[in-house]
């Protein structure tokens, strides 16, 4: 990967630094001139592409649906990503290379592994870059190269290599960060596949198709070679180093604890005979495979080491494998799996973990949101916080068909809960009963947690209102939770432990503008609140004549950011890799504060309704049309101030290190969180660079500081463009981000952005049916730091 850190945009005047020159002297010539506008072309074929943005016309057309494109290269993806599940001869780009004619190449595959660029993608490429060779070039040679040699490892493997594609061949497709619907596709109803969502077939509070599940589960676990269990997946790229990375990745748990672990063939054949104990119906095929002893504990190191320090409300010393529950088992290794790469397993834990919490709640009798057990909350949690980032919408429309009935089970769980505290009336608990009592407290709130970043992301109505933790206590400190003591030294570390703070009592003081020392999840927990107090109040009808309100959120705002100082100090820290002091909760709060602090000034639920349905040309769209929101203001200043903030940990930082770290280091929250922020900074300075409204001096102070970050990078001639280089930095980034599939969702949706702010794009505001695209860093290459 080169060592650039932005992606330069194309020079639209004489170069004026010597190495500049260097890069332009060999430039050919530039003789086709656009039609339409004073752009030139080096090649004939190039002018006819742009001039299309003028004409609005779509030549290329798909002979299995009605999409029409602007390119051939989009038409190419489009049948890759789209139509590689139905089957068919894949199309083939018919262009020819520089050298010479392109020798034909038979359908069935190569007989050698020979890796070639496709032509259309060197002309995406030629087009694109202009001879400057910058970090997206790169990365679409990675990833054409990619596809090149996943066909030839597929070739000589034990798939053949007809033209008719399995659906295991595109389930496991490593160019493609999730299966894009194919997945979800199989689970619909086979009479009617193309009418019925996954909502009919795998809602939990709806009435299910009972084989549907099931028969998609069988499909995958046919697919799998007896020998594959807990193996990346056939012809994904490198896979040694993809073990080897996430074996040696930093997967650490506080000082004294150890991830759960299973130590023997004998417990992981308890834990197979568990989840056939839990199959009532039978659902899960006998094709289906337990993954190997060493995958199963990478997968719960990854958890535990990982993910679990964001969302820690599971108690990882009493979490023992061969007894809870095996759909919570399956849920947390199918997160774990994730992490570790191996999304080829981690889909096959997901969906069987939602067959048995689907059996579980379907074959209740006089089914009650109070009876329901706390893994059912937790299990569902997981599997729905897998589905709405998987980069599939029709996860997110599962996910969302089940928010009601999981926002059910935390109430009636909760009052089940006070009803067991105040039937020991004064009597202090004992250790297994403060654990249970704070395992309760901590999934209710962690759900309550996602509810809120769907609404952040997707502009979702919030399933939970703070309403409902009214009188409950706010977590305790990490350490306490995570103490293993004996019962007698229990009761000492319970009397010293911090007092206890109810929800109301901590959103009162906020309000009040009196700070409180919280624990590291309950500052997480009070800025999500504060962050839908924001969301309501945007939402009102009166919030523009509701200056008292407002005046009382900054005001509740500016005092959670005062209370990170008095913070409770966590004697287990988490050295994880990011740029942050403290809990990883405290970084993560304080991305959420940042966003809550520029709704308060600016909305972009369109972009963030656009989010919903995956397609990253209906979001750039959006984002070019919220311009007129983000207005030119002083309090607009404070807005990119958190902006600037946002974007400087990753510059300063160094944009290729938080690429490769934050996937497993960093949470889901920051490229969500970012998202908002990202765009609000580019269209600020796309106002000012095109504005005919002079800049204010303050505006001015706050240009250059944003334009110093990129000094090393950033032209003289190209000064005029730095709302599109931040653009096309921050999706360069995100599209690295390998754990969860949203993110590449926006980083295409960033680079199509970013075109658009230079003048220059073939038809952004057009609606495409080309879905999400393939990543372009799937894997750790051999200086991952992983």
């Amino acid at each position: 990967m080169p060592g650039a850190s932005v992606a330069t945009m194309p020079p639209s005047s004489a170069a004026s630094t010597p190495a500049a020159a260097r890069k332009t002297s060999h430039a050919p010539e530039r003789k086709y001139k656009c039609q339409f506008c004073n752009r030139a072309f080096s090649r004939s074929e190039h002018r006819s592409r742009h001039e299309r943005s003028h004409t609005k016309e779509r030549p290329f057309k798909c002979m299995k649906c009605r999409s029409t494109f602007v390119r051939r290269d989009l038409l190419l993806r489009h049948d890759r990503t789209v139509h590689a599940k139905d089957g068919g001869v894949p199309l083939h780009s018919d262009g020819k290379r520089r050298g010479g004619p392109k020798a034909a190449r038979p359908i069935t595959g190569p007989t050698k592994s020979a890796l070639t660029l496709e032509p259309g993608a060197l002309e995406q490429i030629q087009d694109s870059s202009d001879g400057v060779f910058d970090v997206e070039t790169a990365a679409m040679l990675v990833a054409d190269l990619h596809q090149k040699a996943t066909a030839a490892a597929r070739a000589d493997s034990q798939y053949d290599g007809s033209s008719t594609m399995s659906f295991s061949q595109s389930l496991v497709e490593p160019s493609v960060a999730y299966p894009n619907g194919a997945m979800w596709d199989s689970f619909s109803s086979q009479d009617h596949p193309k009418t019925h969502s996954i909502n009919s077939a795998t809602s939990l509070d709806a009435q299910p198709h009972p084989n549907t599940l099931a028969t998609g589960l069988q499909v995958l676990a046919n697919s799998l070679p007896p020998s594959a269990a807990g193996t990346p997946a056939p012809g994904s790229p490198a896979p040694s180093q993809r073990v080897q990375a996430a074996t040696s990745a930093p997967q650490q748990l506080p000082a004294g604890l150890k991830a759960p672990q299973i130590n023997s063939d004998e417990e992981r054949n308890m834990i197979l005979d568990n989840i056939r104990g839990h199959d009532s119906e039978h659902a899960i095929p006998d094709g289906f495979r337990v993954p190997s002893l060493h995958a199963l504990n990478r997968y719960l190191s990854t958890y535990f080491g990982l993910f679990h320090h964001h969302l820690p409300f599971l108690h990882p010393a009493s979490f023992e494998p061969t007894r809870v529950s095996p759909a919570l088992l399956m849920a947390v290794l199918s997160i774990g799996a994730l992490y570790a790469f191996d999304q080829e397993q981690a889909y096959m834990l997901h969906i069987g973990s939602k067959v048995l919490v689907n059996q579980f709640l379907q074959n209740k009798e006089n089914f009650s949101s109070r009876k329901c057990p706390l893994w059912t909350m937790q299990s569902s949690l997981l599997n729905m916080i897998f589905a709405s980032w998987s980069g599939d919408p029709k996860g997110l429309e599962w996910a969302c068909s089940i928010k009601s009935l999981l926002a059910n089970m935390v109430a009636g769980n909760r009052y089940e809960l006070k009803l067991r505290q105040e039937a020991r009336e004064d009597r202090p608990p004992t250790r297994a009963e403060w654990v249970e009592d704070e395992g309760c407290r901590r999934t209710y709130y962690a759900v309550y947690i996602f509810f809120g970043l769907l609404t952040m992301t997707y502009n979702h109505t919030p399933a939970m209102s703070f309403n409902e933790f009214e009188d409950l206590q706010l977590p305790s400190t990490e350490a306490l939770w995570n103490l293993k003591v004996t019962e007698e030294a229990w009761q000492e570390h319970l009397k010293v432990a911090p007092p206890s703070v109810t929800f109301m009592e901590a959103h009162d003081k906020l309000f009040q503008g009196e700070t409180l020392k919280y624990s590291a999840f309950a500052t997480r927990i009070m800025i999500n609140a504060l962050f839908l107090e924001v969301w309501y109040h945007k939402r009102s009808p009166e919030a523009l004549q509701d200056v008292v309100t407002e005046y009382k959120l900054r005001l509740a705002l500016e005092t959670w950011e005062k209370s990170l100082d008095l913070c409770e100090p966590e004697a287990f820290s988490v050295p994880l890799s990011a740029p942050h002091k403290g809990h990883p909760l405290l970084f993560n709060s304080r991305a959420m504060y940042r966003n809550a602090r520029a709704r308060l000034e600016v909305d972009l639920k369109t972009v963030q309704e656009a989010l919903r349905y995956h397609d990253s040309y209906e979001v750039a769209a959006a984002m070019s049309n919220v311009r007129d929101r983000v207005r030119r203001s002083s309090e607009m200043l404070h807005v990119i101030q958190e902006c600037y903030n946002c974007i400087e940990t990753a510059v300063v930082q160094g944009v290729r290190w938080v690429a490769r770290t934050s996937p497993t280091n960093w949470s889901i929250e920051h490229p969500l969180c970012g998202m908002d922020l990202m765009i609000i900074l580019t269209m600020w300075l796309y106002r000012l660079e095109h504005d005919e409204e002079p800049a204010t001096k303050e505006e001015t102070i706050m240009y250059n500081r944003i334009r110093q970050l990129f000094d090393k990078d950033l032209n003289e001639g190209y000064v005029t463009h730095l709302s599109s280089v931040v653009a096309r930095l921050w999706g360069s980034m995100l599209d690295e981000v390998v754990v969860w599939g949203i993110t590449h969702l926006m980083g295409e949706s960033f680079r199509l952005h970013s075109q658009a702010l230079i003048g220059y794009v073939d038809d952004v505001t057009a609606s495409s049916s080309v879905s999400t695209p393939s990543m372009t860093s799937q894997g750790a290459d051999e200086d991952s730091v992983y």
